[in-house]
């Protein structure tokens, strides 16, 4: 796992726990709201060590019986290929383990629910589902990856499993008729709009131009 942060203590990131947040390097997105460019651009990556994974679980296991449980988020955590496994030795500790995705590897959330080593899953659903529409939040959108995000959201409708789908408003670039829809489609789910907070909004140049440059996303030094 590729660590980049680590909050030992939070009120706020799963509703009514208190919880140890893990960010992990590494997304496929580029989101031009983007509040973690450390964990995303590639070169500010690298500008960061990693976090020692023994150092977490160590922290985690001496914790136990203070937390409610653990957060894992990004960055996107299911670029990980160790993901599965470091979620089993988290719950070997009792700890219920939340994930915050952007639904991009459906066959990954299908693996992490079948072995039961999650207990919540929060997808940030970006906008309306469609290219277009997509493509101005997450520069790096396709009909391809469109396709796997509804897949993860059926997957995770499904799942039996504590969710929530959640869209940050960003007046600039969203319309009311768009978050309307969005509303109205996710009306039978547990579905929240969040508030854009001023300043969030990255150099929008930096994210076009590290993808149009030819870094890919997927890899994004996830797992050198």
């Amino acid at each position: 796992m590729r660590i980049g942060g680590f909050i030992k203590q939070s009120l706020i990131d799963w509703e009514g726990k208190v919880t140890s947040v893990i960010f992990t390097k590494g997304c496929n997105f580029r989101c031009g709201y983007c509040h973690n460019p450390y964990l995303v651009l590639p070169e500010l990556i690298r500008q960061t060590r990693d976090m020692e994974e023994v150092e977490i679980l160590n922290f985690l296991s001496k914790r136990r019986h203070w937390l409610d449980g653990v957060v894992i988020s990004g960055g996107e955590p299911t670029l990980q290929k160790d993901l599965p496994d470091f979620t089993r030795r988290i719950k070997e500790f009792g700890l219920p383990v939340k994930l915050d995705t952007n639904g991009s590897n459906p066959d990954i959330l299908k693996q992490l629910i079948r072995d039961r080593s999650i207990d919540c899953i929060a997808m940030d659903i970006k906008s309306v589902l469609s290219p277009p529409c997509y493509q101005k939040v997450n520069y790096t959108t396709n009909a391809s990856l469109l396709e796997k995000i509804k897949q993860s959201i059926q997957i995770i409708k499904h799942s039996g499993l504590e969710y929530q789908f959640r869209t940050t408003v960003i007046p600039q670039v969203q319309t009311l008729e768009e978050i309307e829809n969005l509303k109205e489609q996710f009306a039978d789910s547990c579905y929240i709009i969040q508030e854009f907070r001023d300043g969030d909004i990255l150099d929008n140049h930096l994210l076009i131009n590290t993808y149009h440059a030819g870094v890919s996303p997927q890899e994004n030094d996830c797992h050198k």
